[in-house]
Formats: structure tokens, sequence, C-alpha cells
């Protein structure tokens, strides 16, 4: 995923090779943590669900959810 478990870091230290970002990590925890700051860190599966959740819920706001006959047909009670 090239480093996508890091972008709090990234996002910090734009500038930082990519291999002393997962250095820079335990640093950036223990800051957050003593300063009461949430730093959120989840698996792949993870991030792939809150993502697709997150375009679905922007997408289909106030407009009828699409249902796909297909799948419909294929998949009884979606």
């Amino acid at each position: 995923m090239g480093g996508l478990g890091l972008q709090i870091e990234h996002h910090l230290f734009p500038a930082m090779p990519g291999p002393n970002l997962r250095l820079a990590a335990p640093l950036v925890r223990d800051f957050c943590d003593r300063h009461g700051v949430p730093y959120a860190q989840t698996g792949l599966l993870s991030a792939y669900g809150s993502v697709v959740r997150h375009l679905n819920h922007v997408g289909f706001r106030g407009s009828p959810r699409f249902v796909c006959p297909v799948v419909t047909a294929l998949r009884p009670g979606w």
C-alpha cells in the first residue's frame, strides 16, 4: 500500500524519507498520548471499508440508493 499506514507521519513530515516514517511513528504516538490527541490506526480491509462507507454516504446523500437488478437476482436479501 505504499506506506498508507503512516499517513499521519507523512503529513507531519512530508519531506522525510519513507523508511524513516516508521521510526517516527512511536514518537508521534507517544506525543499524541501525552497531549490527548486521538491517533487512529487501522488495517487494510478496515481502511477500505471506511473509504467505501464514506463514499457511499457522500454519493447517495439526498438521492435514492441504486439497487442493481443483477445483484438483487443473484443475492436475494441485498
